[in-house]
């Protein structure tokens, strides 16, 4: 704090979470994180759930009094308790300032939760994947069964029933043979039906894009970050740092009767004027404020000190001059006399004493203010020239009108001599800050980032909508707005306060309610002069707001301490990699390396490809397994053989999952890409158009397939192979019916490069080398694996022609392809999406993960009865445990009627302890856990006005009195549900 002039009475701090700092730690849910280290010593130590302690003190004796008696840890949590709850009465304003939506305590658990999202959620895609992957997988598993029981009934009925043979001994191990030889087929169908591939192709396609985001400056510190990037729909950013560069710079200025609209050349300038404008910028302002070279290579200078000063500074500079010596002529204390900026005066002046003991008084401030002190104005000759009222108004109107609609700040720069004798009398300011005379006005603004409109434009026509929320005064938010894009004239749009914005969303009470939210959000574009509890109060409210049918999937850039609440709460958090402070980039998913907002719109473009690349192997993926499992099971039930051997199965299997992963997951991304709208988290992973592609695509592989089955010995003139005994060398018939296969997923895996109905599957091929090196690669493997793989891949050599056979079928692929993008997709009513998480899955994750924190789709499906066995036994336990806590503290009441508390503490008390095995399974009732939270928050009834939490207003005391306990349990309390149950 730099202390100017005045005097003060009273200094007035705040502590703990009622300060600044303290309220922006609380929706940062920093004390959750503590807590949960807590809690965790605690589960080892074998001592119970632990109260958030007021002291640390406190805290340690409650965690080490394992053995004290239970008088002892109810008095401790006692003082704790009311300590608490005395600093909740005396919060009041500050309360309602940190109460984000709903309740405080609601709102802070649901952030601990939160902040333990990343280790624990499955992110959305991930969620889909694992449903799909589950889906088809008991596909596979029924069609393997199926094709194991159909090779065994055939060979049994066929050579016991139809050929009448006895089952002798010395002929089982060759029936053995033949058994273990169904059940390999069978595995094999199994192993391509399961597409291991999906998990991998995500992993890839993940980290791929984290590695190449790093070279377009987003440092991705969540893997996930990435994924949900692509579906965001709506980006609040911070205006200072990161929409404009966060440092004050001249940009207009009037001097020597010229409006420069940039900065001018220094030879257009008088030199007497530069002299006298050098000095009163140098000398006339805080000799704190200075501008220092950068500290990093790349970087602007840094500004110390005063914004508008070291504009001013810059400003000198810029004309190609240097402020040090002047201050170096005049150093501090040598200043005569200084009149320091106040609200009152609207300007600063300094006055120094002349070589020939004259005096000169250097002022600058709002021209408004300066400019009525002016008589004079200096000319392009350097000389003092009137100036009349009729000459201000011109000015004005002229000048610094243009100025002001441009969003500028405009300051005065004057001066005025003053005789040695009579020496002035310096205290009556009214005459000694008069008859002025001007030097120059310019224009001073926090100019836009010159990248930010053209990003910001990208984003809009990407169907993303920017929302500017700043701690700035409203109107010079809204020229910024215009500047950015942000807004543009003509168009439906709010411009809010923070104050009008919490009119707007409190209901009498003082309470945030959604809908009212929900009235604003989709018109809001920018937000002034917000604190960070209204950053995370419109960040959560759009994300809750159930106004659009998709839920919205907010992005939130930031750069200050104050912007942690609202980059934790948003689903991708961007925190400047440069200007960034420690808290910004810790409550971050994404750091922008270079602090560039069009940073964030390659993220957008990453994030869609990595959806595009998964549907892409997804669509490749499918077609193989369906033709790959049709051919295996149609041929196992007609020829009692799979054309397909099981280690050419294999090997498709590894062209189809790893490679194919490789090669679709590595895409770069195309600017094509902004082009659409966002996808929505409930986007299906296979549109239609993709069903009707891989439809299509398996109908032309089946035809050829069966067509090289049935009649493909007669079309080359070779041996059929059918029916084949036990060991006999593999045929040249089935290697064909391989060999094509294979050419046919090679050349469709250029089909699966588009999955939007595109027809030039060519487009860009080039420009992603991993994906030519493994398709020429996997082509020349299966030219080995066919000429020299013999008895090993069931390969026999092919000859020329056979093998031109083969890629002719293959290439057929691509023409395929052009026939099936002709068919237009609205057509074909029958087709239906796949891969989208059902309505119920689609609950936010937080609640989600309240249930069944580390339990994803797949597992869930598994272990649901485990859940129900574990939870009843539980729920048993909690009971028996419950009825003995309450009868051993009814004889301790009774005993000391003082220790009277809340019915938590004497659940955190160690002999009570709920054992909390891993993964965590709901014990009493789902309800109970989020009263729980709140009551570990709010142990006694609260002043606060909150009537959303029942647990917390039902102020569940424990008492001597039994009857008072039991009436003052409400439905849905621990001891109501005791109650019930007893």
């Amino acid at each position: 704090t730099h202390v100017m002039e005045g005097s003060g009475r009273m200094l007035v701090t705040a502590v703990g979470v009622n300060s600044q700092t303290g309220i922006i730690f609380t929706l940062l849910g920093a004390g959750g994180e503590e807590e949960e280290k807590k809690d965790k010593k605690g589960v080892k130590k074998g001592d119970g759930l632990q109260l958030p302690a007021a002291d640390g003190v406190a805290a340690s004796n409650a965690a080490d009094s394992a053995n004290a008696s239970l008088v002892n840890g109810k008095m401790q949590d006692g003082n704790v308790d009311t300590s608490q709850s005395k600093a909740k009465q005396q919060d009041g304003a500050a309360a309602m300032e940190m109460q984000p939506l709903k309740s405080a305590e609601g709102g802070d658990a649901d952030d601990k939760k939160k902040a333990n999202m990343h280790k624990k959620e499955k992110s959305v895609l991930q969620g889909k994947l694992t449903k799909l992957a589950v889906q088809i997988g008991k596909a596979g598993l029924v069609m393997s069964a199926i094709t194991v029981i159909i090779l065994v009934l055939y060979f049994t009925v066929d050579t016991f029933v139809v050929n009448k043979k006895p089952w002798l001994p010395e002929c089982t191990p060759v029936y053995v043979q033949y058994f273990v030889k169904f059940f390999i087929i069978g595995v094999t169908v199994l192993v391509v039906a399961v597409p291991e591939g999906l998990p991998l192709a995500v992993t890839i396609s993940l980290a791929y894009s984290v590695k190449k985001m790093m070279k377009d400056n987003n440092l991705v510190r969540h893997l996930d970050a990435c994924e949900t990037m692509g579906n965001a729909t709506a980006i609040c950013s911070d205006k200072t740092g990161t929409l404009t560069t966060n440092r004050m710079t001249v940009v207009q200025a009037y001097i020597s009767d010229v409006h420069y609209k940039e900065i001018p050349d220094p030879s257009s300038i008088n030199a007497k004027t530069m002299e006298l404008l050098v000095n009163a910028i140098a000398i006339n302002s805080a000799y704190t404020t200075k501008i220092l070279p950068p500290e990093k290579e790349g970087a602007l200078p840094r500004q110390v000190g005063n914004k508008t000063e070291c504009g001013l500074l810059g400003f000198v500079l810029d004309l190609k001059q240097d402020y040090e010596p002047v201050r170096t002529q005049v150093p501090e204390e040598k200043l005569y006399k200084v009149y320091t900026f106040n609200s009152v005066r609207k300007s600063m002046s300094t006055v120094i004493k002349l070589p020939d003991e004259s005096f000169r008084m250097y002022s600058k401030g709002a021209s408004e203010i300066v400019l009525k002190k002016c008589c004079k104005i200096l000319n392009g000759a350097g000389e003092p020239r009137v100036f009349r009222p009729r000459d201000r108004d011109e000015m004005v109107k002229k000048v610094i009108e243009p100025m002001a609609c441009d969003g500028l700040r405009t300051i005065c720069v004057a001066y005025r001599d003053f005789p040695s004798s009579p020496e002035p009398d310096w205290d009556n300011e009214n005459d000694i800050l008069n008859d002025l005379t001007c030097i120059c006005v310019v224009g001073i603004e926090d100019p836009v980032r010159p990248e930010v409109p053209e990003a910001i434009r990208k984003c809009q026509r990407a169907g993303i909508t920017v929302r500017m929320v700043t701690g700035d005064n409203i109107n010079t938010a809204r020229a910024i707005a215009i500047k950015c894009g942000i807004i543009h004239p003509g168009e439906d749009f709010l411009c809010l306060e923070g104050k009008e914005f919490n009119r707007r969303i409190r209901n009498e009470k003082g309470e945030i309610e959604q809908e009212r939210i929900d009235k604003i959000w989709p018109k809001l574009r920018v937000l002034a002069r917000s604190s960070p509890t209204d950053k995370h109060t419109l960040v959560k409210g759009i994300i809750d707001s159930t106004h659009t049918e998709q839920r919205q999937v907010v992005a939130v850039t930031g750069d200050g301490t104050n912007d942690g609440p609202a980059l934790k709460k948003a689903d991708v958090g961007f925190a400047m990699g440069i200007a960034g402070t420690d808290v910004a980039k810790e409550a971050s998913d994404i750091i922008l390396t270079d602090d560039n907002f069009s940073s964030i719109v390659k993220a957008v473009m990453w994030g869609r490809n990595v959806y595009d690349s998964i549907s892409k192997f997804l669509q490749f993926q499918l077609t193989v397994n369906v033709v790959a499992v049709i051919v295996a099971f149609t041929g196992a039930c007609i020829t009692q053989d799979s054309p397909l051997k099981a280690v050419q199965m294999l090997w498709v299997n590894l062209i189809m999952d790893t490679f194919a992963s490789l090669a679709l997951a590595t895409e770069p991304p195309t600017e094509t890409l902004l082009l659409r709208k966002p996808y929505g988290r409930n986007k299906p992973l296979i549109s239609r158009t993709m069903m009707k592609n891989i439809l299509g695509h398996a109908v032309y592989q089946l035809t050829l397939i069966f067509t090289l089955l049935f009649v493909g010995e007669k079309m080359f003139q070779i041996d059929s192979g059918r029916n084949a005994p036990l060991h006999s060398p593999p045929s040249e018939h089935y290697t064909i019916i391989f060999n094509t296969f294979v050419m046919m997923q090679l050349f469709n895996e250029i089909n699966a490069r588009k999955i939007h109905g595109e027809r030039n599957v060519f487009d860009g091929i080039f420009r992603n080398p991993i994906f030519c090196t493994i398709v020429l690669g996997t082509f020349a493997i299966q030219i080995v694996i066919v000429q020299f793989g013999g008895k090993p891949f069931s390969c026999s050599p092919l000859q020329l022609d056979q093998w031109m056979w083969c890629i002719f079928i293959g290439l057929g692929e691509l023409v395929w392809g052009q026939v099936i993008a002709t068919i237009p997709t609205s057509r074909l009513k029958f087709l239906k999406e796949a891969g989208r998480l059902t309505q119920k899955e689609e609950i936010p994750e937080e609640e989600l993960n309240e249930d069944v924190e580390e339990i994803d789709h797949a597992e869930r499906e598994l272990r649901r009865g485990q859940i129900l066995w574990f939870r009843g036994l539980n729920r048993i336990q909690t009971q028996i445990r419950v009825v003995k806590a309450f009868r051993s503290s009814l004889y301790e009441g009774l005993e000391k009627p003082e220790s009277r508390t809340s019915i938590h503490n004497f659940m955190a008390h160690p002999e009570f302890r709920i054992e909390d095995s891993q993964p965590h399974i709901p014990l009493i009732d789902d309800t109970d856990l989020e009263e729980d939270a709140a009551l570990k928050q709010n142990s006694s009834p609260p002043s606060s006005l909150n009537k959303n939490n029942s647990a917390i207003d039902s102020g569940i005391n424990l008492t001597t009195d039994t009857s008072k306990s039991a009436t003052s349990s409400s439905p849905g309390s621990p001891i109501h549900s005791l109650e019930t149950s007893l």
